[in-house]
């Protein structure tokens, strides 16, 4: 979490401090923090939760008079230091306790303060059935990440305070309550159930949870250590298919670390209505419900296996080794993110952990272009979870992957084992980190972090090349196009080129030199024996970064087919795709029937869609016979781009007929909206499609409401249809299933930009009702729709969602989509009208080129 001003101000960067950012840092401490125990009591039906908390703490210094804990819309009734009353102020947000004694060092203070919650605001979250969602489960549970423990118990709230914990709770017998650490009694009391558990090792309160609910318990192990899946009963088969692997994953991290699992248990309860997709709670992790696999989803569906292992690393990174401060989230978030890295080259191999690494970085910068340029570490924010980012998350695995391509793999795990080893139920910040290495491995890092953790960007790199025969050299000369007028944000790094040669019934040979690039423009030359097939830049790819490759088309075919890396042969599918033309479209057209990486596959697909030649259409057809469904997915959206009637024909039985694929039945659904909507001269009946998906909408209700949302997403192409609009506000309707009602919310945004002015009204006033709902998918549903409407009346709908949520990240994007209202208002019509132009002079332009490569073909 992590803020600065480095090149925001004279660039094209948005700033990512908002007004009313200010400076944050950790409390003066007043002393330890030893032990916090809740003994609790819910009452499910009237939302209430009542109880004491218990903190033991160690005065730091003598003579201390106050105390004051967070406390957040709490009803404070009684406060007790060693069983003393003591008098209290509370304001509720602050709870300041008088002392009657001064605290002396030496003798520790047991506070016990009695108290209770109704209906709480944020960290503790009731789930119950209701007339419009009568299945909903009964189910109780907490959130404290970042600063929401505050909301549900009076507490030192920040992480550089580390306590043991224990939770007591009495909740109706027919249901469960899992906590961290060890169960160490269950008491039945007549209609009730005492449930009561000890954590040991210590922890921050965020990390401090609770969860209730009638769970089927599925167990399984990790060298005797109980690894258990709590789900809603309905959904028991879909446990073990979702999380099995968690056991070889705890064996995994293990090793890699360097420190065996540090808990007595491992934990992961499935609940409704989360507002994470995880949370990596201490033994204890909470996740989304909607990462339960059906037998088809697991399919193509590799974002649960991610998640899982994303939250087990933090019981290591963020758990065992935390962090003293929110600015330091990287640390953490990083490595659990590069953890699915790990996990996946571990499981799949290292082309898929390459691809996966490639997107990434690719999350990454879509937020440093279109949101905002940050560093990754800075305390300079409205609220904490402002940081949790792409910057902290994605930029962090790619620095945790830099570090390593610097250290080698031996080195790299040595100095991560030196840091958990060394850190071990302690704070950290990234300084610490720094350390780690250079004392694990004598090697100092701080050049790498100057450029890419205190600082905000990357390098955007133009790589050209050509060869001289005579003197047989080839020259390289890169730029770094990011650089402003005084070179401050230049980056300098070493950086591997890669010359390539083909060989018959052989792997490629490469052979490689190492470069510093630290200049704006440089020029590289390299005595060659023979002319190379193909030039790699960035041997392994391994530094964040963009680049755009300037050469010649034959060495960028050769790299296509022959470079061993997965992303180097996408960036030689970039390249030949802005190059364009006929030989281009059979150079891609090979690779997506012969490349053997199904991410290739799915990039060369995306890149056929950019070049406007008839050809293409022809080149793309293969691909919908792929094994892969990521594939058939992507080609199926690549011809939802083409947008011609033979496009149409080629998906529509993808729709009626279906796939074993939901994702790539959910693309055909929008690509075909997207076609059918389009301004063409042949194109299908918009009516027809429009019953199409209507048909879609009433027939494939299933996993997630996957296929159901695409019908939706194809629906909002429908831009000028009233019938489309109509089918959309049916499906906002409280009562839809949730996945499905979200998905047509943020359709209401799309839908209005061609609908009339009358429409436009209706489709405000659906979305002013909706905001006035609390849960935080649905206020963030809303607030996209808004943010793609052109008219004023969507700001102040906006303003006054940011004005009742309690949601950081909630009023964070309001203030972002206000932005986009504003620069949506005024040239939109206008832009909207040259866009049409533009379309028919494109399509009447492509024809007439794909005639030119034909007769240019057929003369060669």
């Amino acid at each position: 979490m992590s803020q600065h001003y480095f090149d925001t101000d004279s660039h094209k960067y948005k700033r990512f401090e908002l007004p009313g950012s200010k400076p944050h840092y950790n409390p003066d401490k007043p002393g330890q923090v030893e032990h916090i125990f809740l003994d609790l009591r819910l009452d499910i039906p009237r939302e209430i939760c009542e109880g004491t908390c218990s903190v033991r703490l160690s005065p730091i210094r003598n003579g201390i008079e106050k105390l004051t804990l967070d406390a957040v819309n709490l009803n404070i009734q009684s406060v007790q230091v060693d069983e003393v009353p003591q008098q209290f102020e509370y304001d509720g947000e602050k709870l300041s306790i008088q002392l009657s004694q001064p605290t002396q060092i030496g003798h520790r203070l047991l506070m016990k303060i009695a108290y209770s919650i109704e209906k709480p605001q944020r960290g503790l979250y009731f789930i119950q059935p209701d007339k419009h969602y009568p299945h909903k489960p009964t189910q109780v549970w907490t959130q404290g990440e970042d600063e929401d423990s505050r909301f549900w118990f009076p507490c030192f709230d920040y992480p550089g305070q580390l306590s043991t914990s224990e939770i007591r709770v009495r909740v109706p017998k027919h249901l469960m309550a899992i906590s961290n650490g060890e169960l160490i009694e269950t008491v039945e009391d007549g209609g009730e159930k005492i449930y009561h558990w000890s954590q040991q090792q210590v922890h921050p309160t965020y990390l401090m949870t609770l969860a209730v609910g009638d769970f089927a318990e599925i167990r399984d192990e990790w060298q005797g250590k109980p690894v258990t899946y709590y789900v809603e009963k309905k959904r028991a088969g879909d446990a073990q298919r979702s999380m099995g692997k968690t056991p070889r994953m705890i064996e995994f991290l293990s090793e890699k670390y360097g420190y065996v699992y540090p808990y007595p248990k491992y934990a992961q309860v499935c609940v409704d209505d989360f507002i994470f997709g995880g949370m990596e709670n201490t033994s204890t992790t909470l996740l989304t419900d909607r990462c339960l696999l059906d037998e088809r989803a697991i399919l193509d569906n590799r974002n649960t296996e991610s998640l899982v292992v994303h939250e087990l690393a933090h019981q290591w990174f963020g758990d065992l080794v935390v962090i003293k401060h929110w600015s330091q989230a990287w640390i953490k978030e990083g490595m659990a993110s590069y953890s699915e890295v790990m996990w996946t080259e571990h499981e799949y191999g290292q082309n898929e952990a390459a691809y996966y690494r490639l997107q990434e970085g690719r999350s990454y910068l879509s937020e440093d272009s279109t949101r905002y340029r940050r560093p990754m570490v800075t305390h300079i924010y409205r609220e904490a979870i402002e940081l949790y980012d792409r910057h902290i998350y994605e930029k962090g695995s790619c620095v945790y992957h830099m570090i390593r391509a610097e250290l080698g793999d031996e080195l790299f795990w040595r100095a991560i084992q030196t840091f958990v080893q060394d850190n071990a139920h302690t704070t950290v910040e990234t300084v610490d980190l720094l350390r780690s290495i250079e004392k694990a491995t004598g090697r100092n890092l701080a050049f790498l972090f100057d450029q890419y953790v205190y600082r905000g960007g990357h390098p955007d790199f133009k790589v050209a090349y050509t060869w001289d025969g005579d003197a047989k050299l080839g020259k390289l000369t890169v730029t770094q196009t990011q650089a402003g007028t005084d070179n401050q944000d230049l980056f300098d790094l070493k950086i591997p080129i890669g010359f390539g040669y083909k060989l018959e019934n052989a792997s490629p040979s490469l052979i490689t030199f190492t470069v510093r690039v630290h200049e704006k423009e440089q020029s590289f030359y390299f005595p060659l024996a023979s002319k190379p097939d193909f030039i790699s830049f960035d041997v392994g790819n391994n530094y964040l970064k963009t680049v755009v490759l300037e050469y010649p088309i034959p060495e960028l075919k050769a790299q296509l087919e022959f470079d061993p890396h997965p992303t180097s042969r996408i960036y030689a599918a970039e390249a030949l795709a802005k190059k364009g033309g006929l030989e281009a479209v059979k150079a891609l057209s090979a690779a997506l029937v012969n490349d053997p990486f199904w991410g290739v596959r799915v990039e060369v697909a995306q890149q056929l869609a950019t070049i406007k030649l008839d050809q293409v259409f022809d080149s793309l057809l293969p691909g919908l016979q792929d094994a892969s469904p990521f594939v058939r997915r992507a080609v199926i959206e690549a011809l939802g781009q083409i947008k011609t009637y033979p496009s149409y024909k080629a998906l529509k039985g993808f729709v009626q007929d279906g796939d074993p694929s939901y994702y790539v039945e959910a693309a055909a659904c929008r690509s075909i909206g997207a076609i059918a909507s389009a301004n063409l001269d042949d194109k299908p009946h918009e009516e027809k499609v429009i019953k199409l998906l209507k048909s879609v909408l009433e027939d494939k209700a299933g996993w997630n409401e996957v296929v159901r949302s695409g019908a939706i997403a194809g629906l909002a192409e429908f831009k000028t249809s009233e019938t489309a609009l109509n089918l959309l506000f049916e499906y906002t309707k409280i009562g839809v299933p949730q996945p499905l009602r979200l998905a047509a919310i943020k359709a209401l945004g799309k839908i209005s930009i061609g609908q009339t002015t009358a429409n436009v009204e209706r489709i405000l006033d659906r979305l002013a009702e909706i905001a006035k709902e609390s849960f935080f998918l649905t206020q963030v549903a809303v607030l996209t729709a808004l943010g793609q409407m052109t008219t004023p009346k969507a700001i102040a709908i906006l303003q006054s969602l940011a004005d009742q949520s309690s949601d950081g990240r909630v009023r964070r994007y309001v203030v972002e989509e206000i932005a986009n209202v504003e620069e949506n208002i005024g040239p939109e019509k206008t832009l909207r009208q040259l866009r049409d132009e533009i379309d028919q002079l494109k399509q009447q332009n492509q024809e007439l080129k794909s005639r030119l490569e034909n007769l240019e073909a057929k003369s060669k």
